[in-house]
């Protein structure tokens, strides 16, 4: 069998490579809608079990992390498991789904419930000021969600 001779390579002088290049532009990272309902179902949750501090960071437009950090202050360890239960349930119940990782349950001082595009952290006053995700992520976007929920 003789191999078919390929086809030469378009060759392209430098004035016309350039204006090619400069139509190129980035996409976004696409941001499924499902992620952010998640997200604020999580911090709603926490707000009705009396969670503090609750804010939802858009992660996902400067990492592949997640698309979504809620991060929730409890004011006791009973607290933080508490939130993270409400969570887990009412996450199952309206959105048919459970964390894919789950990690801090046993000492409750910063307990993560890892969804995929949705990352909720429940930490203790202690914790978070030392570790400060906020600060951590500050060129991720903050969300002012449709609840209002108080900060």
């Amino acid at each position: 069998m003789i191999p078919k001779a390929a086809k030469p390579r378009q060759e392209y002088t430098r004035d016309q490579f350039i204006p090619i290049l400069l139509e190129i532009k980035p996409m976004p990272y696409p941001i499924p809608d499902h992620a952010l309902q998640m997200a604020e179902t999580a911090a709603n949750t926490a707000d009705d079990r009396k969670g503090q501090k609750i804010t939802v960071l858009a992660v996902g437009e400067v990492s592949v992390l997640a698309d979504y950090f809620v991060i929730v202050s409890a004011q006791s360890r009973t607290q933080s498991r508490a939130i993270a239960e409400a969570i887990r349930a009412k996450i199952a119940e309206t959105h048919h789904r459970h964390p894919q990782h789950l990690s801090g349950e046993g000492e409750a001082n910063w307990i993560v419930l890892d969804y995929g595009e949705v990352m909720v952290h429940i930490m203790l006053p202690k914790e978070r000021d030392y570790y400060d995700l906020e600060a951590f992520w500050g060129h991720a976007p903050r969300l002012n969600l449709a609840s209002q929920i108080p900060t």
